[in-house]
């Protein structure tokens, strides 16, 4: 991979000495998460997608949830400790975390929000996450992204 290629969730993997397996795939704003697994040849559960909430309290708070799944706000919340937490609007996403739409990951953040994960994401050797830019995505061990992004696993998501 070229020096350019790298992202910033990379860097932080590898300053940590975590080990990933980087995936690339042609950037187009019209894929969804399902297509992007589709892309990958892994199943749909196994790819996460980061989605940014902003609580009653005011504070920020990043979920974690499989690409076909829904985050249950009122799961959230609870799991949250807030009476209520909301999405934040796009524009607000570059600002706050400094990554774009579709390029958001856990990993890497401006600065560190409160982080949880669907607890599936235990069940599997590895899991899939933005790389930090649309394109890129990162494979590794979901102990791994629990312990560099400071997950903490819970039920967020509503029923399938």
């Amino acid at each position: 991979m070229k020096k350019n290629e790298r992202t910033n969730v990379m860097r932080v993997l590898d300053q940590k000495k975590i080990e990933y397996t980087s995936h690339s795939y042609e950037p187009d704003a019209t894929l969804s998460g399902e297509d992007i697994a589709e892309i990958l040849g892994e199943e749909a559960d196994k790819v996460f997608k980061t989605l940014v909430t902003q609580g009653k309290s005011g504070a920020y708070y990043v979920f974690v949830v499989p690409v076909k799944a829904e985050l249950d706000l009122k799961k959230a919340a609870k799991a949250s400790g807030e009476k209520a937490v909301n999405m934040i609007k796009q524009k607000e996403l570059l600002p706050l975390t400094g990554y774009v739409h579709g390029g958001c990951s856990p990993i890497g953040m401006k600065k560190p929000f409160k982080t949880f994960i669907h607890e599936t994401a235990t069940q599997y050797d590895t899991v899939f996450v933005s790389a930090g830019k649309v394109g890129f995505q990162i494979e590794l061990a979901p102990a791994d992204l629990i312990a560099v992004a400071g997950c903490s696993a819970a039920d967020i998501i509503g029923n399938r």
